[in-house]
């Protein structure tokens, strides 16, 4: 991908992606504290410019206070807030905004400055991130215009689509980074898809987690590892998980979840299995890795319903996914390459 970059440049290069690794994962742990507070509906404007700082006078304090109570959160749901409880979700909300204007300036700027010295055409890939990047500001407001109208919370369908699209952007800065670290060489490999649908469940199960977020559905049956006194919610009938309503049902999403994960923990046994029979030596390492982020996910997940979504807990689970992801990208890239 990049053998034709001199070692220099490769070396800044790699640090620059993974300075941009730890910011966007920042930006994702920043974003799932704004959601587990509730505080993503507290700046009610797009604000590209203005909202670089924030206020700096009572003038202005009282001016955002005035528009959230526009909408309904604040009318049905926060109707007693004053000025100083209004400020603690604020400040997560524009530390959210903030992180990602950030992101956009750490990234064009060194883009500029390597597409100079190295070329245009070697970097597309990386252009095409930022334009993610850009395109992930959009998406971020459009979920938030979602929940400024008829509703008190945005749009769980938004809010995993943005959600999604960070995981992508996280996940071609890391692919990019290994590209730059690691030299491609020839060696056995698994030549069956499994490490390609692997990565696509763990996509799919990030997309439940949104819809289990976007819903508060962690905060009902808060039991493990049945939902209740049975395998299957009380609440519903089995034939509902084949209507489209069942991705708006609280207690369906959190089935899917719960199942997505242990189909995921059986896949990855599969996996192992297959790597060690064949006693392909190379995914030995990337494999374990694989293995103990799945276990980790799983148990702050179990950990997460028991508490009834805990602020604290749910947060550990949001960044162990990033872990996960991380880990499942790399044994894609060492099955993929094998350096």
């Amino acid at each position: 991908m990049y053998t034709e970059i001199n070692n220099k440049y490769r070396l800044y290069m790699s640090n620059w992606l993974l300075l941009m690794f730890f910011l966007v994962s920042s930006m994702i742990v920043v974003g799932g504290l704004t959601r587990l507070t509730d505080s993503g509906l507290s700046i009610t404007e797009w604000e590209f410019f203005r909202g670089f700082f924030p206020p700096l006078n009572n003038e202005s304090w009282n001016e955002y206070f005035n528009s959230y109570k526009k909408i309904p959160e604040f009318k049905l749901q926060n109707f007693s807030m004053n000025l100083d409880e209004f400020k603690v979700i604020f400040w997560w909300e524009w530390a959210h905004r903030f992180f990602g204007r950030l992101i956009g300036l750490c990234f064009l700027i060194p883009l500029i400055f390597f597409s100079v010295k190295i070329g245009f055409k070697k970097l597309t890939n990386l252009y095409l991130i930022f334009i993610l990047i850009c395109f992930q500001g959009f998406l971020g407001w459009y979920m938030v215009e979602s929940g400024l109208v008829d509703n008190v919370d945005v749009s769980h369908f938004r809010l995993s689509i943005h959600l999604l699209f960070a995981f992508i952007i996280l996940s071609l800065i890391f692919w990019n980074f290994l590209g730059l670290m690691y030299f491609r060489e020839k060696h056995r490999k698994m030549k069956i898809f499994l490490p390609e649908i692997f990565i696509i469940l763990i996509f799919l199960q990030i997309i439940f987690g949104a819809f289990v977020s976007g819903m508060d559905a962690g905060k009902i049956y808060n039991t493990w590892p049945l939902m209740g006194n049975s395998y299957f919610p009380d609440d519903n009938k089995i034939t509902n998980l084949l209507k489209l309503s069942a991705f708006s049902d609280p207690s369906l999403v959190q089935y899917l979840h719960r199942n997505m994960a242990y189909f995921i923990f059986i896949l990855y046994l599969i996996i192992t299995f297959i790597i060690y029979k064949k006693k392909i030596v190379s995914l030995f390492k990337p494999v374990i890795v694989l293995g103990f982020t799945i276990f980790l996910q799983i148990l702050l997940g179990i950990f997460t319903l028991l508490s009834g979504a805990g602020v604290f807990i749910s947060s550990l689970h949001q960044f162990s996914s990033i872990l996960l992801i991380t880990s499942s990208l790399y044994f894609l890239y060492k099955n993929k390459y094998n350096f």
